[in-house]
């Protein structure tokens, strides 16, 4: 039977909001929302975060949840997720979970990795939306997605792509930054240097692209909200006092 294991990465350091796993809203830490959400999935046989700071481990370990320590070496979430797979023979199938999506929808999770076990040729399989939003579709802070007809990735890139010479025609994704790997393409991937392109755009997934990975992508209705900066924790403190307001 295949396992398959969700995987947290998350460290300390953190340039915008240091600490941000152990900030506590409504009582909880960060880590521990995301966790939570993780958990529900009705696919995943377990939920790990993996972590090279002694605080998470111990934060993650008092609310019950299961940590490891991983190498303070790693450059990337991929690496430090592909030492827990490495050393854990029985995971056939990982899944990146970001450790600063507190809202995770347990249901996106489920989509990405039936997504990949119903397409034998996928190496990864990852998720995207539709966007129309102009201002969307130009921030170089939400990557976009082009894709082939049978929902493989093609590039993924910063800039607005595709251009549109002729308007109306094109359609664009936003692409959502939760992966889910089979276990011999994330080890593979995590032992090939950075390529040109992942260099450029700072797109890990390019290094999988430019090396022949398959990527497929679904298409949900769901919008993340990633916690990087001071004002997006006070979104997220926004959005769940208005979820717990009494009527």
């Amino acid at each position: 039977m295949t396992k398959i294991a969700v995987i947290i990465p998350a460290r300390y350091s953190s340039t915008r909001l240091p600490g941000k796993p152990l900030i506590e809203i409504q009582g909880k830490p960060i880590i521990r929302w995301v966790y939570e959400k993780a958990e529900k999935s009705a696919i995943a046989d377990s939920v790990i975060v993996a972590t090279d700071d002694q605080r998470i481990y111990d934060a993650v370990k008092s609310f019950g949840g299961e940590a490891r320590m991983t190498s303070a070496e790693h450059q990337s979430g991929s690496d430090r997720i592909a030492e827990i797979v490495r050393d854990n023979p029985d995971i056939e199938i990982a899944v990146n979970v970001q450790g600063d999506e507190p809202l995770i929808s347990p249901g996106s999770i489920d989509t990405a990795i039936k997504c990949l076990i119903s397409d034998k040729t996928a190496d990864i399989s990852t998720l995207i939306r539709k966007i129309t939003d102009k201002n969307e579709i130009l921030n170089p802070n939400l990557v976009k997605a082009v894709i082939a007809n049978d929902g493989k990735a093609l590039y993924f890139s910063r800039a607005g792509i595709p251009f549109e010479r002729q308007a109306g025609i094109a359609k664009y994704y936003a692409h959502i930054g939760l992966y889910v790997y089979r276990r011999g393409a994330l080890l593979r991937m995590t032992e090939l240097p950075q390529t040109d392109l992942e260099q450029a755009e700072c797109l890990e997934q390019l290094r999988a692209l430019q090396n022949g990975f398959t990527i497929k992508t679904e298409i949900v209705d769901y919008k993340p909200l990633g916690i990087d900066t001071p004002e997006d924790l006070e979104e997220f403190k926004q959005l769940i006092e208005q979820k717990i307001k009494p009527f």
